[in-house]
């Protein structure tokens, strides 16, 4: 199962029960859409850090990088490259 899948999954198990994930948009606006509020952006936030097992830096929390399943896909890539580097 993709990251991109995994994150659908979450999203929809936690955030909107009444979607599958194949409804739901990869690019939909979670945070514009009022899926996801601030403290749904932490929760995500903290989930994202133990599903994947990253940290998410202060710099990191900018809420472009949770806006939707292909910002938080993307921004998971990145974290994961950036670790398999060493930077």
């Amino acid at each position: 199962m993709s990251n991109a899948d995994q994150i659908s999954e979450y999203i929809v198990r936690e955030f909107l029960p009444d979607l599958t994930p194949s409804q739901l948009p990869p690019d939909l606006d979670l945070l514009a859409d009022g899926a996801i509020d601030s403290l749904g952006v932490l929760k995500m936030i903290a989930w994202v850090e133990h599903h994947f097992r990253l940290a998410v830096g202060d710099t990191d929390l900018d809420p472009e990088n949770f806006r939707s399943v292909n910002a938080i896909d993307a921004y998971v890539a990145r974290s994961q490259s950036t670790a398999a580097t060493g930077g």
